[in-house]
């Protein structure tokens, strides 16, 4: 036993080197450079040209957002849902929430998902070709007489690099352009006629980084520095939720490289090198078929979609967990019509027979007969009135028996004989009896 446990300490102790040189960050960045396929100049310039004309603030902000995919996806959905109210309390990186007080921003990034991931798997790897894509394309804009100086923006030339800051020290706003127009097309006249502007975007402190031309890379400013910084520094409200000492070191998130992507998705933006596309990119995925609606506004999205984060704003109320959902229950089934009870048929009154007059005796003036008073039928009960039914059945309020009881009665007033007509006086005797007179006296 004690010689196993020495030969075990002996490989230990040789293999100690070799496992820490594999667990050095150096070693698993190289390690994860070897697996990363490089974009080339061309590709880049095709995948940067919508936004290279963005103001510094704003593109510092975009592109470190890239790299949480998952997060802009998150925080669109809570956008669309809530507003941007309860934005700053939210747990996602500060570049994610800097980018959510933009939603015309925030959308386009969460609506086209491949290029936002294919955008933060560049800026990861290689940030600084991505910052000298930026530099050429805003040289070619300019070449064309479509990037200078105006109301909205402020184009700084300077040490042979190109700055563009919010020339209003309270209102940042987002250029609308297309790109293969605006690098490569001359208006004979003056300004950048191909370039056009959003409304006015409040500054706030969330712009907390800036582009760092000369070094390549994105820096935190904590809202002290020239130019458009100092400007608009005292229409700023600092808190520490964006100015805070530990944003100087600038994060990224490096697991967005692992990330699935469908590059057929990103031939859409060919539009600067038009020979150029990212087929070699996506023939390393092999089960990516080529989308024929690519120049459909909002692309396939491949997202995680066994992440319970995605249902925490669907819609206008926060949803339950996947888990605690209740089945839908089966409606209650209603117990079958019963079939209406039968009525007795109701019954006639019999009929008095006729009572015999009597004769008067000839030569007798007739009395007079008394009237005979009628008995008064009993007045039936008021009953509840039925609802007038198909084929507007029970009309008038009437009840199946009151009904009855009205027809008979006015049946027998119809059978009824006729009252007989006067008759003549009987002439006194010895009077002559007046013969009658034929037809009618004219």
């Amino acid at each position: 036993m004690r010689k196993l446990l020495i030969v075990a300490l002996i490989a230990g102790l040789m293999n100690a080197p070799l496992l820490e040189a594999a667990g050095t960050p150096a070693a698993r960045q190289d390690q994860g450079q070897s697996a990363y396929e490089a974009y080339t100049p061309e590709q880049l310039d095709n995948l940067l040209a919508p936004i290279a004309l963005y103001p510094d603030p704003l593109l510092a902000q975009v592109l470190l957002a890239a790299t949480f995919a998952d997060q802009v996806d998150e925080a669109a959905r809570y956008v669309r849902a809530y507003g941007q109210n309860g934005v700053d309390d939210q747990d996602w990186d500060v570049s994610v929430k800097a980018v959510a007080h933009y939603p015309t921003i925030l959308y386009m990034m969460a609506d086209k998902l491949d290029w936002t991931t294919a955008l933060g798997q560049a800026y990861v790897y290689q940030s600084t070709d991505v910052m000298s894509s930026v530099q050429h394309l805003r040289e070619m804009a300019q070449s064309q007489g479509n990037l200078v100086t105006t109301a909205q923006q402020q184009v700084v030339v300077e040490g042979g690099y190109i700055y563009i800051w919010p020339a209003q020290p309270q209102y940042i706003y987002l250029p609308i352009y297309d790109p293969y127009v605006v690098y490569y097309r001359r208006w004979p006249g003056w300004g950048p006629v191909f370039i056009g502007f959003t409304i006015g975007f409040v500054i706030g402190g969330w712009l907390n980084y800036d582009c760092d031309w000369s070094h390549r890379r994105i820096f935190y400013t904590g809202w002290s520095g020239p130019g458009w910084i100092a400007r608009s520094r005292p229409y700023v409200r600092i808190t520490n939720v964006y100015v805070n000492n530990r944003y100087r070191d600038v994060r990224v998130n490096r697991n967005i490289v692992r990330r699935d992507v469908n590059y057929y998705n990103l031939n859409r933006y060919n539009s600067i090198h038009r020979d150029v596309n990212f087929d070699n990119r996506a023939r390393v995925r092999k089960d990516y078929k080529p989308n024929p609606r690519v120049n459909n506004q909002i692309i396939q999205r491949n997202i995680d979609t066994g992440n319970p984060q995605l249902d925490r704003y669907r819609g206008h109320q926060p949803q339950p967990p996947p888990s605690q959902r209740q089945a839908p229950q089966p409606p209650a089934q209603r117990p079958a019509p019963q079939p209406p009870a039968q009525r007795p048929a109701p019954q006639q009154p019999a009929r008095p027979a006729p009572s015999a007059r009597p004769t008067a005796p000839s030569g007798a003036r007739p009395q007079p007969q008394p009237r005979v008073q009628r008995q008064q039928q009993p007045q039936a009960q008021p009953q509840a009135q039925p609802q007038p039914g198909a084929f507007n059945r029970g009309d008038g309020g009437f009840t199946p028996r009151a009904t009855s009881q009205r027809g008979q009665s006015s049946r027998s007033k119809a059978q009824q004989p006729p009252p007989s007509a006067p008759r003549p006086s009987t002439p006194r005797s010895g009077q002559p009896q007046q013969p009658r007179s034929q037809g009618r006296s004219r």
